[in-house]
């Protein structure tokens, strides 16, 4: 079997998201918000994280106690998933509604059609488990 990367996750006061290793490998964060402080740690984690990418992985975000996605947070996303290193990346975002997953959508596809990361947004938490199940060498 291989060996779990360490997750690195030191939390903070003040900050809205939480993180835990996936069985598969992958993470889940769940956020209960994406205040300034919560994307900057966000952001700063994730780049640590992905410095020793070396494996495909399947990570989740849970966004679904987040009534609203301003824009400052996708851009942030979308800056992260273009590093080189975030190829080993699927990532299944799950909001809480069609209307907060058009919003991402309009945003992200404009900004930027292709990632680094194979990137999929979800409103539902099954179909975003299924998502991440297939196999990691069939892209989305």
């Amino acid at each position: 079997m291989t060996e779990l990367k360490p997750l690195h996750f030191q939390p903070a006061p003040g900050i809205g998201y939480n993180v835990v290793r996936r069985p598969d490998g992958g993470m889940t964060l769940t956020f209960t918000d994406l205040s300034d402080a919560t994307i900057q740690h966000w952001h700063d984690f994730a780049l640590e994280h992905l410095l020793g990418a070396d494996r495909l992985t399947r990570n989740l975000y849970d966004l679904r106690q987040v009534g609203e996605i301003p824009e400052k947070a996708i851009r942030t996303a979308i800056e992260v998933n273009n590093d080189p290193a975030a190829r080993f990346i699927r990532l299944a975002v799950v909001v809480a509604n069609q209307q907060i997953a058009d919003a991402v959508r309009e945003i992200y596809y404009a900004a930027s059609p292709q990632t680094s990361a194979a990137i999929k947004i979800f409103t539902d938490m099954d179909a975003a488990e299924a998502w991440l199940s297939r196999p990691l060498d069939q892209l989305p």
